[in-house]
């Protein structure tokens, strides 16, 4: 009966395809990379049916009639390398715009065709680097469209405790060590829910609808960041619609939303000078949890948009903004259950509200010989954060965080090319206000903190290629300090960096790439705002957080649509803060639902995560794509002046393959599988946690006594769409761990109860049977263009 009924579907889905065969078109623009004005007269290519178009005088280009399927398309111009974009879906409504940024050739070599790598690196980035583009993150398995969760499964990410959060914890470093930029405007929360002092979340804010490509650079950080130690993670959205409105519908399995693309005050013109993206996100999870019977509700609404005005073609203005608005709250079941008591009783209870808003102004130098970008930024988070005796009816409270962090940045970016020269230089100006009113009963904390300051920073770079072209260099250097902690100084926080890459023979296939760089960080607001019953701010004397990098590799240009790499990477931590409560470095902490630094540190922590990172990687060809990637690596952190131990994070192996595969009729498969090895975690302390119940006392002297099993799990992802004439229809049905396995996680504590849920005396905590399965879940989604 069941295959009956399969076979029932299949072949409807068949009708359906052949009722359903519409052409679509694609637009786009082609631009010069160094001084990004338009590229008049250049050649666009659907490779697989030979059809190519002219650029336009404003660069853009327009090729009707295609058949709906995926494409590569390719553009070319005299005296510049041609560029290929990969995986272009080409749908009946809604296909995306393609932007093409091109580098003009040193030496033009008489019929000989330059291309451009397709793996996206840069003189000052030349290794360590990875890229996705919005039609991978679309149909990613397991992603549910959350960029966020997507961009967990890049090379050298572990995944967090239990594998359900969006942490960034990259070669072994601390959850708290990437820092994220939209357009140039940096967003301190990219999740809902986000641990404050750290930025995961279980789920994340960015509309998938926005972006043209996500860039992860895990070392070799461009001078223009401040903050990173571990990571830079870079969205760069796409331009609004100029010509034609365009609505996109998202239905999930936990959410849906709605996205709008239009130009505004076109008039009769062909194409608006101004632009505008808008979406809204609204979670139905907590309904869902409610039919099942599950405790918790986590209610979350998000929004984005982008807002562009072309004043000519030297000036653009962009004004951008993301939002979120988040409830936690837990209601008891009807019957009782030991574990989901114990939720109900340990759980936090949040309510978080973000917003970033940001309008930058770019100017191209009418000699195309440079840029100026220049952003005015704020951002702010208000976060609730409490735990109660009874969480039900959020009375006795145990502990409660309220607080409040806002930013005002000034970013100003200036680039130069002289000859074969590439110069950077800039300046960020801050403004940081924090608030905090904090209650801990077992802590004995209680106190409010508020204060200002300003944080200062400048950065300055510079890039050329030598031996002809074989060699490529670049050097950069920035320093950053602030008018409120007293630990460091512009002096001291000084980072110098160099980058380099030389190709190896004359055929460009093998090449040797390395970088050595400091990175500093500012301690998160939370720490710095603690103060002691007297009042008094005690962790504003300890310095910056260091982190020195060293990286080499190999790189092998298999085909030019695929490659090998290979690096070994060293991270040398030093003045990296530890927890005085808990003598333990605070690398071990922030991949939960915590507050993390709410408490007094010293800045005598040293640590090392090295290790080696295999990867190959295949961009489409011949229908399928594909990454795959091997890390062993150690991570290791004191306690202070002690010796380095391993981490929470110290899984030793990390393994993850993501490809897919395209089949005819518009249907696609695709596949995601993730391995870490065994990690360390903290066990509880049972008597600790006996007299503070219901909150969870970690024992930090046993860290590394007991490790989880490994991580395991693969998801399966199958995608059809279907093009009508005003419809695009995207279905797609999704298994999470196909291969039913166990997701590790510590052991659960509640009070010993009977069958009807009443404490037992004496009181005692033991172990819950969390009654965990390893049953596939299977889910469905979909997406609707008109």
């Amino acid at each position: 009966m069941f295959q009956q009924k399969w076979w029932v579907l299949g072949f409807l889905f068949s009708t359906y395809t052949l009722i359903a065969q519409t052409a679509g078109s694609l637009t786009g623009r082609v631009l010069d990379n160094k001084s990004l004005l338009p590229l008049p007269g250049a050649t666009v290519v659907v490779d697989e049916i030979n059809v190519g178009v002219i650029t336009d005088e404003e660069g853009y280009f327009y090729i009707k009639d295609l058949p709906a399927q995926t494409y590569n398309i390719t553009a070319s111009y005299l005296g510049y390398e041609n560029q290929t974009k990969f995986n272009v879906i080409v749908k009946s409504v809604g296909t995306s715009d393609l932007l093409f940024k091109l580098d003009e050739v040193a030496e033009l070599l008489e019929e000989v065709v330059v291309a451009k790598s397709p793996f996206r690196t840069s003189k000052e980035t030349p290794l360590s680097t990875q890229s996705l583009s919005a039609v991978e993150i679309e149909t990613y398995p397991g992603g549910n469209n959350d960029i966020a969760k997507v961009a967990q499964s890049l090379p050298g990410i572990s995944p967090s405790i239990g594998g359900f959060r969006n942490d960034f914890i990259i070669r072994g470093g601390a959850p708290n060590e990437t820092v994220y930029y939209l357009d140039g405007v940096e967003i301190p929360n990219i999740n809902h829910f986000s641990t404050q002092g750290s930025a995961g979340g279980p789920v994340g804010m960015l509309n998938v609808d926005f972006i043209r490509e996500v860039t992860l650079s895990t070392s070799a950080f461009g001078a223009e960041y401040d903050n990173p130690l571990s990571g830079v993670l870079a969205f760069e959205q796409r331009e609004g619609n100029t010509q034609n409105t365009a609505t996109k519908l998202r239905i999930g399995a936990s959410e849906a939303g709605i996205t709008l693309n239009t130009p505004l005050l076109k008039g009769d013109k062909e194409r608006a000078n101004t632009t505008l993206m808008l979406s809204a996100r609204r979670s139905y999870l907590q309904f869902i949890f409610a039919l099942v019977g599950l405790p918790i509700r986590p209610d979350y609404w998000d929004y984005q948009w982008k807002l562009t005005h072309t004043i000519d073609n030297y000036n653009t203005l962009s004004f951008i903004g993301l939002g979120s608005i988040d409830d936690f709250s837990v209601v008891a079941p009807e019957e009782f259950d030991a574990e989901q008591q114990s939720t109900i009783e340990q759980v936090p209870i949040i309510q978080q509200q973000t917003t970033t808003m940001g309008l930058s102004w770019t100017r191209k130098f009418k000699n195309g010989n440079g840029r100026l970008r220049t952003t005015l930024s704020t951002n702010r988070l208000q976060n609730i954060f409490s735990r109660y005796a009874d969480n039900e009816q959020k009375t006795g409270v145990l502990f409660e965080n309220d607080a409040l962090e806002q930013e005002t940045k000034l970013r100003v970016h200036f680039t130069q090319f002289k000859g074969a020269w590439k110069f950077g230089a800039g300046i960020n100006l801050q403004h940081s206000k924090y608030e905090n009113d904090t209650f801990g009963q077992r802590e004995g904390f209680d106190y409010n903190s508020e204060f200002d300051f300003m944080k200062y920073g400048l950065f300055g770079k510079a890039s050329r290629d030598f031996m002809n072209n074989r060699l490529s260099l670049s050097l950069g250097i920035r320093a950053d300090a602030d008018t409120f902690s007293t630990g460091s100084t512009l002096v001291d926080n000084l980072s110098p960096r160099i980058s380099a890459s030389l190709q190896l023979d004359e055929n460009q296939r093998w090449k040797m790439n390395a970088s050595a760089g400091r990175y500093f960080k500012l301690l998160p607001y939370t720490v710095l705002g603690f103060q002691d019953n007297a009042g008094n701010f005690i962790n504003k004397n300890n310095r910056y957080t260091q982190s020195n990098h060293y990286v080499l590799g190999l790189e092998f240009n298999r085909t030019p649509t695929s490659r090998i790499t290979i690096e070994g990477f060293l991270k040398d931590y030093n003045q990296y803060p530890v927890s005085i409560l808990d003598q333990v470095s605070l690398a071990n902490k922030g991949g939960g639902f915590e507050v993390l630094g709410n408490e007094p540190i010293t800045d005598t922590g040293n640590g090392k995560s090295y290790g080696l990172e295999v990867l190959f990687q295949q961009k489409l060809t011949k229908n399928f794509y594909g990454v795959l990637a091997y890390t062993y690596f150690f991570s290791e952190f004191s306690r202070g002046d002690g010796p380095e131990l391993p981490t929470v994070w110290d899984s030793r192996n990390l393994l993850s393959f993501t490809g897919g595969y395209k089949l005819r009729r518009n249907w696609e498969v695709s596949l995601r599988y993730r391995y870490a090895g065994q990690t360390p975690y903290v066990p509880t302390n049972v008597d600790a946690s006996l007299s503070a119940y219901p909150l969870i006392v970690l024992d930090y002297n046993r860290l590394g006594e007991e490790k989880l099993d490994v991580f395991s799990q693969g998801d399966l992802r199958i995608d059809k769409k279907w093009n009508f004439k005003k419809l695009s229809f995207n279905l797609y049905f999704e298994v999470q761990n196909f291969l039913a396995q166990a997701v590790p996680q510590p052991p659960e504590y509640g009070l010993d109860r009977d069958a009807e849920g009443n404490i037992l005396s004496p009181r005692n905590l033991s172990v819950v049977d969390t009654n965990r399965t390893q049953t596939p879940l299977p889910s469905f989604g979909f997406v609707f263009d008109f």
